[in-house]
């Protein structure tokens, strides 16, 4: 959160982009400066001679030392000059070059944030007025992050998410990744605002706490009465609540956790077949699409591949369901794909409709 013009607190939007940390770039500039300065500082040293000092004497090397770095501060002296043609000669071609890239080095620190706070609010203004049917990523954890690989392998874009967490680290590394972050309280609906939820398509609720995910979604449904949500709960006793303030799907991640591991005490094959299910990309899926042309009036085992539900008018039904028998237009089919290389199907009988 910053300060905003009046005091109040407003949400940070981090837009991703490649960066170089701080202290790499002040180091690169220093190094930059001091390979000028011993430059310099050779080229004078090699043809002292020809370099006139008003203390009198010879120039050495400290001396050398020092007509470089008045000279390519623009400092100037004037104490030590160059009195031959060829230190004079040097100074035109070289030294002089030199000071104005030493120059630019020393400034170029403030113009590259000029340059880049400029350059991030075109960007913003920019993401700003294209960003539409997106999906809102509410908490970055350890929810969110599977969420959010979940939703990469299935096909969504990078620059269609936008993450939400009121933990700056969080959210910059969110940006790292290739996202949009917004730092702030999700349950304020300025914060909502800035991640443009009331123009998403989808709001995945994502949070470490039960009561901040309630007020998250009663937050967000009232920005957006259209999209989905999806919110997660860890306790079972809080799914109703979820529902009532919006949320269209509610997964309860403690018992789910705890489901998994008895079927996998009980059951270890059962156990590894349904986790496998839960990561994307990876052995088997599930997906879902619609019934096609051909398929129409045939019952659920025709389908070519396997199928494990039918939705029909938003019921859900189970393959053995008498509702199966005969495949009508609008029904959509869940099924099971395997992502082995060696078993892929036809991608247009793989994809969704």
């Amino acid at each position: 959160m910053v300060e905003g013009e009046n005091g109040t607190r407003r949400a940070q939007v981090m837009l991703p982009s490649p960066k170089i940390g701080p202290l790499r770039s002040v180091v690169y500039r220093i190094v930059i400066a001091c390979v000028l300065l011993v430059a310099v500082v050779a080229a004078v040293y090699l043809d002292r001679d020809g370099y006139k000092d008003n203390n009198g004497g010879q120039l050495s090397l400290l001396d050398c030392f020092y007509y470089a770095t008045v000279s390519i501060s623009t400092t100037g002296y004037g104490d030590i000059a160059p009195t031959s043609p060829g230190a004079r000669l040097v100074n035109i071609i070289f030294i002089t070059p030199a000071r104005v890239l030493f120059l630019i080095v020393l400034v170029g620190t403030t113009l590259e944030v000029l340059a880049e706070r400029t350059r991030q609010d075109w960007k913003l203004s920019r993401w700003r007025d294209r960003v539409r049917d997106h999906i809102v990523v509410v908490g970055y954890g350890t929810k969110g992050r599977s969420a959010v690989k979940t939703l990469l392998s299935t096909g969504v874009a990078r620059d269609s998410i936008v993450v939400v967490d009121p933990d700056p680290r969080v959210v910059a590394e969110a940006a790292e990744a290739g996202f949009v972050g917004v730092v702030g309280d999700a349950t304020e609906n300025s914060v909502l605002r800035q991640a443009s939820a009331h123009l998403a398509r989808e709001i995945v609720v994502a949070t470490a706490r039960d009561d901040t995910a309630v007020l998250v979604t009663l937050s967000a449904r009232h920005l957006n009465p259209t999209a989905g949500i999806q919110a997660s709960v860890r306790e079972s006793e809080n799914v109703q609540l979820l529902r009532q303030s919006g949320a269209d799907h509610v997964v309860t991640s403690s018992e789910a956790a705890g489901r998994l591991l008895g079927v996998s005490t009980s059951q270890p094959n059962v156990g590894e077949i349904m986790e496998d299910l839960l990561e994307q990309g990876r052995g088997l899926d599930l997906y879902e699409r619609e019934v096609r042309v051909e398929e129409l009036g045939k019952p659920i085992r025709a389908v070519r591949e396997p199928a494990l539900a039918l939705v029909r008018d938003g019921r859900t039904m189970p393959y053995d369901s008498k509702a199966c028998r005969e495949l009508k237009r609008g029904d959509r089919l869940i099924l099971v794909k395997s992502t082995h290389p060696e078993n892929e199907t036809d991608e247009d009988e793989v994809t969704g409709a």
